[in-house]
């Protein structure tokens, strides 16, 4: 059983009645919107659905946060970037760049010790 990730309320649809599947995830910004009619549909197909408008991301060093904000973004999520590295440790106008690029991507760069529950890690 895996889990999938619907872009729109119509992958989602199709999500549901495909077999194999334990979760279906709603990774579109009017997801919140679907979400309590989608949930009754998986729940009768043995299906979880979820909607989340943000993930916290664990990052492990500076050359992987220049990494992961230099990829396209997939997901419309808001990414809470935790740096599990000296953020002071790097130059002023460096930072400014990268949290810069990160706002744009709708992002935020956060000191490491502020993490609470990791979704996923960049290294």
């Amino acid at each position: 059983m895996t889990t999938a990730r619907a872009g729109t309320k119509g992958e989602a649809i199709r999500l549901l009645e495909a077999a194999g599947i334990a979760l279906v995830e709603l990774d579109y910004e009017s997801g919140w919107k679907d979400a309590i009619e989608l949930g009754r549909l998986g729940q009768k197909a043995g299906i979880r659905v979820e909607y989340r408008g943000h993930e916290n991301i664990a990052v492990k060093s500076h050359a992987a946060l220049i990494a992961g904000l230099s990829r396209p973004k997939v997901s419309f999520r808001q990414r809470n970037l935790y740096c599990q590295f000296g953020l002071l440790e790097l130059p002023a106008e460096e930072l400014a760049t990268l949290e810069t690029r990160a706002l744009k991507l709708g992002d935020y760069i956060l000191a490491g010790h502020l993490l609470r529950d990791v979704d996923t890690a960049w290294a």
